[in-house]
């Protein structure tokens, strides 16, 4: 055994080559606090730890390690863990964990808190409320349900400014930038967590102005809180963040992003295949779109509209919303848009009139193909890798076209690919989008190339083939 190795394996406690007390020092702290790695790397090395320490516990090479030190981020959720449990360093330190009070407060972790409660009476109940938030008013019965929540508060910072909510909002534009790359359960677990402390600040003293930012921040970070657990398959949890960032951003006085937050919580209905439900939180969502003079999120509800629309079999008005859709996001100001909203580029819009169509071509009439595959196309040709769950929907949907048209040799090709990025991902809602793909497969399974792509897209889902 070497100097180095015998170093390695004397100093520290479990295996970590540095005393607790160093990772409790403040500019330790506050580096690990913004998950800066080069920042706490730097700082290994002023305490005696090499590169090559460094390297043995992470896993990671030592020209990886070198990378870091010069100042390369790190945002992958797994490898921030593997580096916390490598160095010995406490996961809440990073935002990596959290305690069973914490998912209490958080209203997230456990998915079914009224679990044997019908799911349409669960929509139900989250539509009074959106209406009441929205319009003040409680169309069907107030009844808040399991979303609020009334846990014991950890004790909160006495006073905050803005660069405490800068945090907040820096750290949820991180967290959505590796849901769109890699899957909400990717970073579900470090949203809830980032919650656990975002909240606490809710307790200090503030500004009227700092106060109200910081409304919009948390209501954003469980906006994203929602749209992660609904990709990953955690339906209540999804509802009770989304419930809980619309009464926040009402207290921040910020209409559009209530829109948005109703945008996504109608997505959950449409993957649930309730598209009337959907249609009614679209509505109430564009109502706030429209009262925020953001033509961008008129844009996004319109479009989504189109969505529901078209699972209901309605060409006319699905045709008339994607209109109005295209007529909105030509005035929006895409450039100045809030980051919730970004996403929605002009690559967005034709992916959106892609899968409306397609959409169309299987509920109503196979002309539809037509103009899904070359808006499709489009979408797919430029996403990048950092939109990677997009692309794999737009992949799926435009396998679907290509079946639909007869063109299997093409279609399976297309499905293959759909389903090769997909495996990387860890998003529940890639698997269920497939499912229209294996009925169209499955259809054709006197084809080779097509029996072989339902067999492989029901191993994937889970499903049964008619084999």
């Amino acid at each position: 055994m070497d100097c180095e190795a015998a170093k390695l394996n004397t100093i520290g406690s479990q295996g970590s080559p540095v005393t607790p007390e160093v990772w409790d020092q403040q500019e330790m702290r506050d580096a690990l606090a913004r998950r800066e790695i080069s920042s706490v790397y730097r700082l290994l090395r002023r305490h005696g730890v090499s590169q090559r320490q460094i390297a043995a516990l992470t896993g990671q090479s030592q020209s990886e390690v070198s990378e870091i030190l010069k100042g390369r981020q790190v945002m992958a959720y797994d490898v921030l863990t593997r580096i916390a449990v490598g160095l010995g360093v406490p996961r809440g330190y990073m935002g990596l964990a959290y305690d069973e009070a914490t998912a209490v407060r958080v209203a997230a972790t456990a998915d079914s808190p009224n679990s044997e409660e019908d799911e349409s009476v669960k929509r139900r109940k989250f539509l009074a409320h959106a209406a009441a938030v929205t319009v003040g008013a409680a169309v069907l019965g107030t009844d808040s349900g399991s979303w609020v929540s009334n846990p014991t508060q950890t004790p909160a910072p006495g006073r905050i400014g803005m660069t405490d909510v800068r945090q907040v909002e820096a750290a949820t534009r991180a967290l959505r930038a590796l849901d769109y790359q890699y899957g909400g359960g990717s970073c579900r677990d470090a949203v809830v967590a980032q919650l656990s402390w975002g909240q606490q600040m809710l307790g200090a003293n503030a500004t009227d102005l700092v106060r109200e930012r910081l409304f919009v921040a948390l209501a954003d970070l469980h906006n994203l809180a929602g749209w992660t657990s609904f990709d990953t398959g955690l339906m209540d949890s999804a509802r009770n963040h989304f419930g809980q960032a619309l009464d926040l951003a009402k207290q921040g006085r910020n209409e559009a992003l209530v829109a948005n937050i109703l945008y996504r919580m109608g997505r959950v209905y449409l993957h649930q295949d309730a598209p009337d439900d959907a249609l009614k939180v679209f509505q109430l969502g564009q109502l706030a779109a429209q009262n925020s003079g953001s033509e961008l999120a008129v844009g996004i509800l319109c479009a989504n509209e189109a969505w529901a629309y078209a699972k209901m079999g309605s060409d006319d008005q699905a045709i008339k919303l994607l209109g109005r859709a295209r007529d909105e996001f030509a005035r929006a100001n895409v450039g100045e848009a809030p980051a919730w909203a970004k996403f929605f580029t002009e690559i967005d819009l034709s992916s959106m009139i892609g899968t409306v169509h397609t959409e169309l071509a299987q509920t109503v009439d196979p002309k539809y193909t037509r103009t899904a595959i070359p808006a499709l196309s489009k979408a797919v040709n430029t996403f990048g890798e950092d939109m990677s769950r997009s692309r794999s929907f737009n992949l799926t949907s435009l396998s679907i076209n290509h079946l639909i048209e007869g063109d299997v040799d093409h279609g399976t090709k297309v499905g293959r690919q759909a389903i090769d990025l997909s495996e990387g991902l860890k998003s529940v809602r890639t698997k269920h989008r497939m499912k229209p793909l294996l009925q169209e497969a499955d259809k054709r399974r006197n084809n080779p190339d097509a029996r072989e792509l339902a067999d492989r897209l029901a191993k994937f889902t889970g499903s049964d083939t008619a084999a």
